[in-house]
């Protein structure tokens, strides 16, 4: 039990331990992303309440959402669908999608693309957004207030997801290299032929 505003309630921990029992799996995933956007989400609470209750109704269905944490979420658009294809099929590790990450002055920014061990960004500018003149300034003031919590961003248009596949496969698997993580991540094979274009 924790205490909001002087009112006694369950702590966020016990909530999603308690839902997990009730509800189905995509409608726990949703309560998990949404404790994450609303920056409540705390990892190490649940898996130590998990320890705490090892028999209680609900814990193996939020194990298995919690084990799948790091996974990708669901994609928002055709092009972000197109990038998570093509890190998939090339083998490289998987990235948290649409992700929310929080700095030190309780703001943060939604990241298209995540991989939190390499603290690297992949952003997919869209012709529509991204043409604006002040999209284009917030998104470079992003950029460097990223980079000061030790995050590196790279961008990339949605036409080369199709134009150009190879090469930005190529691209993420050095940046992820050059970044701190596990040792393997520039290994990987080719994209396959039926998904590049001719």
């Amino acid at each position: 039990m924790t205490r909001h505003e002087r009112i006694p309630c369950t702590t966020l921990a016990r909530t999603l331990l308690d839902l997990a029992a009730l509800v189905d799996r995509r409608a726990l995933e949703r309560a998990v992303q949404r404790a994450e956007e609303l920056r409540i989400f705390d990892l190490d609470a649940l898996r130590e309440l998990l320890r705490r209750n090892p028999r209680r109704r609900g814990r193996r269905a939020l194990r298995t959402v919690l084990a799948d944490y790091s996974l990708p979420s669901a994609t928002r658009s055709a092009a972000e669908e197109r990038m998570l294809e093509l890190i998939t099929v090339a083998g490289l590790p998987k990235p948290r999608v649409n992700a929310w990450i929080p700095l030190d002055d309780n703001t943060g920014y939604e990241a298209d693309f995540l991989w939190q061990d390499a603290q690297l960004i992949v952003e997919i500018d869209g012709r529509a957004h991204h043409a604006r003149r002040r999209a284009f300034a917030h998104d470079r003031q992003r950029d460097r207030r990223l980079a000061l919590a030790g995050f590196e961003t790279r961008r990339y248009a949605a036409s080369e997801l199709t134009s150009q596949p190879e090469r930005v496969i190529a691209e993420l698997r050095s940046f992820l290299a050059r970044r701190p993580g596990p040792a393997d991540w520039a290994d990987g094979g080719r994209i396959p032929a039926a998904i590049c274009p001719p």
